[in-house]
């Protein structure tokens, strides 16, 4: 049976010491989001991720969900585990304080975030689904249909959904069916048919509130006449209570490789009552809302994954005996030596913990400019984070997804013949970590994002902060006894990525092809650089701990260790991205589709 610990020293480094969370005190939700507030509700959620969730994760992969006449039924366990998590208050963790929720900072909320999905990712879905509903309404809905559905998916009440995807249609929604039809009175008729909706339909809340994109009969073709609607489940009464069934159901649920716990729907909508959310035939624009929010949370089941693969790898690789040291014995007492002695079964591991450690830094530097994006007083400061996030989700979710799965199914391999067995849990966690790299954009699409739309956007004003903020932090660094090593070798990378965002601006214009080819390299040498400065600053505090009074602490060496391993082993990774960047698209488009 796996088991899993919530990193809590790990992201208490991140949150207190690297990020230094507590000098934001002067914004909305930090004053009260204090130290020993922080540290009591990463233990809470870590309580109930080790003890309520993680125990149900095989139960979910083993039962799945069951569908009979539209009604789905979850595992055993998850409804009484729901309603554990709404009784905690979790579904409101991060939410406006006028509906309901506590406000906290959003960097808080990843870090929960992250442990809830290492310990049970199908179960997480449900929640995070919901949150995705309650900032699309909450940023683009109107204050009647705030006060109306906000609360109760504050409170976890009521549950929420994305409804995007169709049979034929899937990244290019503006080839979209699904039709909404005006009723003359302010409602709309929606009929067609989504797939692949995550939590579409279940047993755990009272209600369900479907976000729908549809095309208002009549309206533009194509992507400009995507329109959003709240459909719910249950059509909500003047008092605010569910009422009459509304004309939508389940029709069937996927059967997947992974995931089997959250019930993935084919939702059948045949004339049901819809609620416009902003404006006609500007949909796309709330449709982001919510797939940015859930984006960064797929990047964050990428990175939990690996957390939790890790871990139980670690266990095995320290218990396992087989074989001798190459080097030596190491365990004379014992009949062979664990298998940690031996070097690549330490090369697995290293990769994997330099990855967790510094995709958790990395994605909770995103939350927290997340928070100064919203809640800083000056408007630069804001516009900066804005800008920042908006240019590093489509590498928080491709990156930490992508490498997500590569260490799972490396911790797996660490495993040997047990770990393609079920019952070490190993397997799953490679199953699971796979979806992350295909829903909610694709990461060929994150690629061809970043390279097509976030690299251009504003004039390059977002990546030419980002390089400012590198070059900044390297060059103070550079001859540093401790760092600069560190500052030498992500000042290379940094040089590196510079080249191939500049080869883009130089090729793509004359060649699209050249993007398209060079944007997957060209997104894992941003997500390197990415990881290389997260690795630097961990490096500084930690050499500055131990300096400092720390002397001896394992965890602050081993953080030095690991850094090093970073710049050594991992980011030289950039120069062979690079290459390919450069290489164009001659040979990838040379070929005529039959002589493949």
């Amino acid at each position: 049976m796996p088991s899993y610990k919530a990193p809590l020293r790990d992201t208490r480094f991140i949150l207190h010491d690297v990020l230094r969370v507590a000098s934001y005190n002067n914004l909305a939700g930090f004053a009260e989001a204090t130290p020993d507030v922080i540290d009591a509700v990463l233990e809470a959620g870590a309580q109930i991720a080790e003890e309520v969730l993680a125990p149900l994760n095989q139960v979910g992969d083993r039962e799945g969900c069951h569908i009979a006449d539209g009604v789905v039924t979850t595992p055993t366990g998850f409804r009484e585990a729901y309603k554990t998590w709404v009784e905690g208050g979790w579904t409101g963790l991060t939410c406006d304080a006028d509906y309901g929720g506590q406000g906290l900072p959003f960097v808080v909320g990843f870090a929960v975030n992250e442990m809830m999905s290492s310990a049970n990712m199908a179960f997480a879905m449900y929640p995070g689904l919901s949150h995705g509903a309650y900032e699309a309404i909450h940023q683009h809905g109107t204050q009647a249909q705030k006060d109306m559905y906000l609360p109760n998916l504050v409170s976890g009440i009521w549950t929420g959904t994305m409804n995007l995807t169709e049979p034929h249609c899937g990244t290019d929604l503006g080839l979209m069916r699904t039709k909404a039809e005006p009723q003359g009175d302010g409602t709309y008729k929606i009929t067609g048919t989504k797939i692949f909706i995550s939590a579409g339909e279940h047993d755990m809340s009272e209600n369900i509130i479907h976000l729908v994109l549809a095309k208002i009969v009549g309206g533009p073709e194509g992507i400009k006449g995507v329109s959003l609607f709240i459909v719910p489940k249950y059509l909500v009464g003047d008092d605010g209570k569910p009422g009459s069934r509304n004309t939508l159901k389940a029709g069937s649920i996927e059967h997947k490789m992974g995931i089997a716990g959250n019930a993935t729907c084919v939702m059948n909508y045949d004339g049901a009552v819809g609620f416009l959310v902003g404006e006609e035939h500007k949909g796309m624009r709330a449709m982001f809302t919510m797939m940015n929010a859930a984006r960064l949370g797929v990047g964050l089941q990428g990175l939990s994954q690996s957390e939790v693969a890790y871990q139980n790898a670690l266990i095995y690789a320290k218990d396992r005996l087989q074989g001798r040291a190459i080097s030596g014995t190491k365990a004379p007492e014992k009949p062979a030596d664990p298998i940690i002695v031996h070097p690549d079964v330490r090369r697995m591991l290293m990769n994997a913990k330099a990855f967790n450690e510094g995709g958790r830094a990395f994605a909770l530097w995103t939350g927290l400019k997340i928070d100064l994006a919203h809640r800083d007083a000056d408007p630069a400061t804001r516009e900066l984070a804005d800008d920042l996030v908006a240019l590093v989700t489509p590498v928080v979710k491709g990156y930490l997804t992508d490498k997500g799965f590569e260490m799972a199914s490396n911790a797996m391999q660490c495993l040997g013949g047990h770990g393609y067995i079920r019952e070490w849990g190993l397997e799953q966690f490679v199953r699971d970590s796979r979806i992350a790299m295909i829903y909610e954009g694709a990461n060929g699409i994150q690629a061809l994002d970043l390279v097509g739309r976030k690299l251009a956007q504003n004039g390059g004003r977002a990546v030419m902060a980002f390089f400012a903020e590198l070059d900044k932090w390297t060059g103070d660094r550079v001859g540093h006894p401790t760092l600069g090593a560190h500052a030498q070798a992500l000042g290379e990378a940094v040089e590196r990525l510079r080249k191939a965002t500049f080869w883009f601006m130089q090729n793509a214009m004359a060649n699209p092809d050249n993007a398209g080819a060079g944007s997957n390299d060209y997104l894992h040498l941003f997500g390197l650089v990415a990881l290389g400065y997260m690795w630097g600053q961990m490096a500084e505090v930690a050499a500055e701990k131990l300096a400092n009074g720390g002397a001896g602490d394992a965890f602050y060496e081993a953080k030095l260790i690991t850094a090093r391993h970073f710049i050594e082993r991992v980011l030289p990774e950039s120069a062979v991205h690079l290459a390919r960047v450069e290489a164009g698209a001659a040979t990838l488009m040379a070929l005529p589709a039959e002589a493949f």
